[in-house]
């Protein structure tokens, strides 16, 4: 059909008595731009026909990919290979009498249908990787590092298939001859390549997820992830401010996950407050009695008092000296009263592990640790809860005739050498 149409153009021309040789190059110039004009007409039409037929039907179907597929312009990129191959079919028709610009237009087209191919390619990587994040399982196992190494892979190869029809050497040739810029290559994409490696083991150690609350003091990271790339990791602090993580750092260097804190059932509680020495001593009955009227102590103090006598009774243990037998002290009714506290607390989980325990004493004093889970999670709700319980440790202390170990504070210091300097002043 088209060496008809430039037959009837040669005949046209030789007509008009223009030499056979002028008609047949005005015929064939006519025939290349014709051919041109012909290609973009069939774009606009392909272009016409999709969107009138697969949009309408893709816009009515209930399926979400072939949307995503839409999204991402993969149908009506394709229709820019219409063209290529028009121009691909009819070009040796149009212009039989110049061979280098035949072989020019032929090596333009295939450069051409590469792009193309390449950003189709593109736009269906995007795709698989935005249904892919339609799944739940995509909090667990990102693959956007995944996507990038093999969007960077897809240009690679593209731009070494173009750069191979320009010179006109085979891929394989090129490649074999790129080997002697391998260190270049390595040292240009360290950073890719170190991420990859470092992407990979994140999601098959199944290190961190998108959500996760990490905690990475080196980089100034306390938050939320939020992006987990082929390069980087990118954080929401609590101040709302940004960080970005290497991605291989995540690997090489330490880093808190509190993920396990939030997937349990409450979070941790673990401070303790120092008792001054000097305030420990033995119950005598007078302060026994007092005890008992403390509500959470109270059925403590009864079966305790009951135990250590038939204790003392059943080893015929002289108690008439408080050093002989078993005794209450006053520090450890108040670890009773604070384990029962905790217990009674709404918003303590007691379900987990819940310890009111001495650690090793020192200088400042006997340290009283608390140990439980709040119930609550939330980060302002936990810290409520931790300064309310030891709100009332520090209050209630006192009702158990023990005293807190403090530093003196220079004003204690100075409240001690007044009241010296007044009894000087007295003796003389």
């Amino acid at each position: 059909m088209f060496e008809s149409f430039i037959a009837f153009l040669r005949e046209t021309l030789l007509n008009l008595n223009l030499a056979e040789s002028d008609a047949n190059k005005f015929a064939e110039g006519i025939a290349f731009v014709s051919l041109f004009m012909l290609a973009i007409i069939s774009y606009y039409i392909t272009r016409i026909v999709i969107r009138r037929t697969l949009y309408v039907m893709i816009h009515r179907s209930k399926n979400n990919f072939d949307d995503i597929l839409l999204k991402n312009k993969v149908i009506s990129r394709a229709s820019y290979l219409v063209p290529a191959y028009i121009i691909n079919s009819l070009s040796p028709y149009a212009i039989p009498s110049y061979p280098k610009l035949f072989a020019f237009v032929q090596e333009s087209v295939e450069v051409y249908v590469i792009f193309i191919v390449m950003i189709i390619i593109d736009g269906l990587i995007s795709s698989i990787h935005e249904i892919y994040n339609s799944f739940e399982v995509s909090k667990d196992k990102p693959i956007k590092g995944l996507i990038q190494v093999l969007k960077i892979v897809l240009y690679i190869v593209g731009g070494l298939m173009i750069i191979a029809t320009l010179i006109g050497q085979n891929l394989i040739n090129l490649l074999l001859g790129l080997g002697t810029l391998s260190a270049v290559l390595m040292l240009v994409f360290k950073d890719p390549i170190l991420g990859f490696v470092g992407g990979i083991q994140l999601t098959l150690n199944d290190m961190v997820r998108i959500g996760d609350w990490i905690s990475m003091p080196k980089f100034g990271a306390d938050g939320d992830v939020l992006e987990i790339t082929l390069t980087t990791v990118k954080v929401q602090n609590w101040d709302k401010t940004i960080t970005t993580i290497p991605t291989y750092a995540m690997v090489s260097d330490y880093f808190t996950n509190w993920r396990g804190m939030t997937e349990s059932g409450g979070r941790r509680i673990k401070r303790s407050v120092s008792i001054d020495m000097e305030s420990v001593r033995f119950c005598t009955p007078e302060m026994l009695e007092k005890y008992s009227k403390y509500q959470l102590v109270k059925e403590y103090l009864v079966e305790k008092e009951k135990e250590i006598a038939r204790f003392n009774k059943s080893f015929d243990i002289d108690t008439t000296s408080l050093v002989n037998g078993r005794r209450q002290t006053n520090l450890g009714v108040f670890r009773a009263y604070l384990k029962a506290y905790l217990n009674n607390h709404p918003r303590v989980n007691t379900e987990m592990t819940l310890l009111v325990r001495q650690l090793q004493p020192s200088e400042l004093g006997i340290p009283i640790e608390i140990y439980v889970f709040s119930a609550n999670k939330e980060w302002a709700a936990y810290e409520d809860l931790q300064s309310d319980i030891f709100d009332h440790v520090l209050a209630v202390v006192q009702m158990f005739d023990l005293s807190v170990f403090q530093a003196p504070s220079g004003t204690a210091i100075n409240r001690l050498a007044e009241r010296l300097a007044s009894m000087k002043l007295v003796d003389k």
